[in-house]
Order: structure tokens, then sequence, then C-alpha cells
């Protein structure tokens, strides 16, 4: 799926976060050791996003206040994109499924952000995240917009053109497979690299939420 050219920048970026994907251990906080996660690497310290505005699949906005108040595991992809993104909403279901019984007000919410404004409309990121789990949310905005928030997450995307002789609108997006952990301040707090165990990620965001409930 990935061309020599995107392949460099992806290895750039992964570089430029190793440092942060490097956190192994929670801190301590409030006098009290912070669980043992299995799938979640959680930064030394949670860093605030900057200013976003994305546009939901019922069309109203996603800002950073939307976020706040739940652990909330974020995914960038596209709805034509043909092995990663099916498989990795798929398995988020499963671990949503196992996370079903916590209270609303505490559940872990799962976004899906569609990083191809120009073949994916509201009403088709919604269809399509829907198909997999009904409470998964989803957005997009137009490419600038992405781009900066991509980078808040220190993801990358990237628009590869249509094969020579094939129509200009089957061309694929590049994106990083990672998974970035908000934490219920809307922060970003850490990261879930494939391949993805959703068996450990429930277990990791009950854990996670149930400690911010307290």
């Amino acid at each position: 799926m990935f061309n020599r050219t995107t392949a460099v920048i992806l290895v750039a970026a992964l570089a430029v976060g190793s440092a942060l994907w490097g956190a192994q251990h929670w801190m301590q906080r409030a006098g009290h050791a912070q669980p043992q996660l299995r799938a979640v690497k959680l930064f030394d310290h949670p860093r605030e996003l900057p200013s976003f505005t994305l546009q939901q699949s019922d069309q109203t906005p996603l800002v950073p206040g939307e976020l706040k108040g739940h652990w909330t595991l974020v995914f960038l992809g596209f709805t034509h994109c043909p092995d990663v993104c099916p498989t990795t909403l798929a398995q988020l279901a499963q671990a949503q499924r196992q996370w079903a019984s916590l209270p609303d007000s505490t559940r872990p919410r799962v976004l899906f952000v569609s990083v191809d404004p120009e073949r994916d409309s509201p009403d088709a990121i919604g269809e399509y995240a829907h198909a997999f789990h009904r409470d998964t949310l989803a957005a997009t905005a137009d490419i600038p917009a992405l781009e900066a928030f991509a980078r808040s997450l220190s993801m990358v995307f990237m628009k590869v053109p249509a094969a020579d002789g094939a129509p200009a609108d089957q061309y694929s997006v590049d994106h990083s497979a990672a998974l970035a952990v908000l934490d219920a301040q809307g922060r970003m707090a850490g990261v879930i690299q494939p391949p993805l165990d959703p068996a450990a990620i429930a277990s990791d965001l009950i854990v996670l939420s149930g400690a911010s409930a307290k």
C-alpha cells in the first residue's frame, strides 16, 4: 500500500515521535501507583492538543471540548481503504462490545477521522463507521485542518495518485496505523501500536476509565 516516498515520510515521522512512544509506565499521581497496561503506551506527560474543528457525521462540529469526559481512541483512515481501516475498526468494535456495560458517562469512545474528504462525505463516514459499531464517532474536515490535527497526534497521511491508466478518483491514501489515546481531559496521553489486541485494548480502557472516574 505504501509507495517509496510515503514510506520515507512515515519513517521520519516515527523517528520524531519515538521519544514519545517510548514511555512504558504510568507516573505516580495522588500517591497511588498507576496500573500496568497491556496495549496502551502512556506518555510521561500528556500534552494539550492545539485548537481544531472537525465536522462530525451528523454535521455538528467536533472541537476539543467535545472530547472531554471520556478516554478516546482516535484512528485516521478513509472509507475506500482496502485493508487496514476495516480490520482496525472491526478490532475496535470487539473492544467496544467488551466495555459496553460501562456507564455512558465514563464509557470510552472511538473516533474515526477520515483523511479523504474529497470522497468521504459526513454521511458516508457515518454510515461506514456505524457499520462496525453504532457508538463509533466519525468526523472529517478539509485537508489543511486534517493535516494540523494529524500533526498534533504525531501522525501523518498522504494521497497516493492512481496507477497509470486508472481513473483519477481511484487514488489511495497512506496513513499512520497507530491509535492516538486521549485522556478524559482531551489531552494526547499515549498511543496503541499495531498489531492490535482487542481484549488488551478493552482491558486497558476499562482500567483507565475507572481510574479517571475516581
